[in-house]
């Protein structure tokens, strides 16, 4: 019996450098990179792409080193770990998103209470506007004044002599004359006398929330409040009914 050498005389080495000759063919690493990359960012699927091109495409005779070759599956790996930790960022901002509307839109039709100069009044209602005024120093006299949508001042309210702190006020809703002013925006500026002058002190005043704005940036929550506009949420004092 016979047998026939189909190599045609060909040593193994020749073998082996045919198989290893560069080829324009789309399997090439080259190929696939234009392929998986494109216009988009590199994703672990084409970046397991890019690795299994590499080793198709591996010389024989001089193939990838065992270190690298676990060097690129740690980068993999890690690839893998960073887009799975962008996923779960992402839903669990969603949730927090979610969870922010909901408690958002229970402040809608609540009285709040936030640093402020100027307050929507209605004093045909018969209850008394209440603030505060935080007092800076010890035994000063605050003294509060009161001005129409005109700036015109319908009112002045003498604290008398007050410990530092904050400090509440209440207004009638009615002019130095006893009469009952209309309902509107009004402006509350609260100051002292001291030996260096005149001091600006800060007010906190009640509003009503109408609506609330949320930010599709995570930024602050923004509440609508009724005749004084949009106020974010960390200024508010306190949340009342």
């Amino acid at each position: 019996m016979s047998v026939t050498d189909s190599t045609s005389g060909l040593t193994l080495n020749q073998i082996l450098a045919n198989s290893a000759r560069t080829t324009t063919t789309d399997t090439s690493v080259g190929a696939a990179s234009r392929a998986v990359t494109g216009n988009q960012s590199l994703g672990k699927d084409a970046f397991l792409q890019l690795l299994v091109t590499q080793l198709k495409n591996q010389n024989p005779l001089d193939p990838q080193d065992n270190t690298a070759f676990v060097a690129q599956l740690a980068q993999f790996s890690s690839l893998e770990g960073i887009t799975t930790l962008n996923d779960t960022v992402t839903s669990l901002s969603g949730g927090l998103q979610s969870s922010q509307a909901l408690q958002a839109s229970s402040l809608v039709g609540r009285s709040v209470i936030v640093q402020t100069g100027e307050a929507y009044v209605d004093p045909s209602s018969g209850k008394p506007f209440n603030g505060t005024v935080v007092v800076k120093d010890a035994d000063s006299r605050p003294t509060i004044t009161i001005k129409d949508a005109d700036g015109e001042v319908v009112r002045t309210i003498d604290m008398g002599v007050q410990k530092a702190g904050n400090v509440d006020f209440t207004w009638d809703g009615k002019d130095a004359n006893g009469e009952l002013l209309e309902k509107g925006s009004y402006t509350f500026s609260a100051s002292t006398k001291t030996d260096a002058g005149t001091t600006a002190l800060t007010t906190y005043l009640p509003a009503t929330v109408n609506s609330v704005t949320l930010s599709k940036t995570g930024g602050e929550i923004m509440l609508n409040l009724a005749g004084l506009g949009s106020i974010g949420i960390s200024k508010v004092q306190t949340i009342g009914l």
